[in-house]
């Protein structure tokens, strides 16, 4: 299965509870935080969810 890192690059201070409960299920704290998941359509969603706080990068 393919696996993706996804770094934190913008805070969410005054974001919504929402966006920073995904945030947290993603296992983001930090700015700079870089965590690596597996390619599901779950993770997929969250990360689309918050694509604009963070980036994403595919690894093999």
């Amino acid at each position: 299965m393919a696996k993706i890192k996804v770094t934190k690059v913008k805070s969410d201070i005054n974001k919504p509870l929402r966006q920073k409960r995904i945030l947290e299920s993603l296992g983001l704290k930090k700015i700079g935080q870089v965590v690596e998941h597996d390619a599901t359509s779950s993770v997929l969603g969250m990360v689309a969810k918050v694509s604009h706080l963070v980036s994403v990068e595919e690894t093999k």
